[in-house]
């Protein structure tokens, strides 16, 4: 049986949601399908429009309860840093998932993580071992994204990039002017790819 592939994402200015995109690409190429939802929003529109955030898009869910996530095997999780750890959304998100904590709901599910920064060397690697403490907790199991299946691009320091072995990423500027880039995008729908195959082995009892 394939498996259940969510991705969730928060996206203030729409970085993360390129990301998601390109991540759902991936999987696509690998055979499988995944739903995206984005966290709902936490601050007053009066505010997102005094830092200039364009409207969420209004073809994609948001996903206000976490018991959605029960249905599926696996999430890909996309995550703005917001001084080296998750933002208030999605923290929001995770402090309303005491039911599934205590009764095992996500226990043996898998997640990865995809992140966006404003700066290299802004977060994105505290912010996906901040967010392990949550997968922890509920017993999800973290599938990073190592080093394997796109060490070239990895390793490449021709040009400014997000990401790394703990996940997708990009860097989208202290006033999120840079967009992701053809490598950075790259890089989300190899994560995708296999993070699907991942998902898959699990599923069909061969990992």
């Amino acid at each position: 049986m394939a498996p259940k592939i969510a991705i969730v994402y928060y996206s203030m200015y729409g970085h993360i949601r390129q990301l998601a995109e390109a991540e759902k690409k991936g999987i696509e190429k690998a055979g499988g399908t995944a739903d995206l939802y984005q966290v709902a929003e936490t601050l007053p529109q009066e505010v997102l429009d005094k830092m200039y955030a364009p409207p969420k898009p209004t073809d994609i869910p948001v996903i206000d309860d976490p018991s959605t996530l029960e249905a599926y095997d696996a999430f890909l999780i996309g995550i703005p840093t917001r001084y080296g750890n998750f933002p208030t959304q999605w923290k929001a998100f995770w402090d309303k998932s005491g039911k599934q904590w205590s009764s095992g709901g996500f226990y043996g599910k898998l997640a990865g993580f995809f992140l966006s920064t404003a700066s290299m060397g802004g977060g994105q690697e505290s912010t996906a071992l901040a967010a392990i403490s949550t997968l922890a907790h509920h017993g999800i199991l973290y599938v990073p994204f190592g080093y394997a299946k796109a060490f070239p691009q990895l390793v490449d320091v021709s040009e400014v990039r997000g990401g790394g072995p703990w996940g997708a990423g990009t860097i989208a500027g202290s006033d999120g002017s840079r967009q992701p880039s053809e490598r950075e995008l790259e890089l989300a729908a190899i994560q995708g790819e296999w993070f699907y195959k991942t998902a898959a082995k699990y599923a069909s009892g061969t990992a």
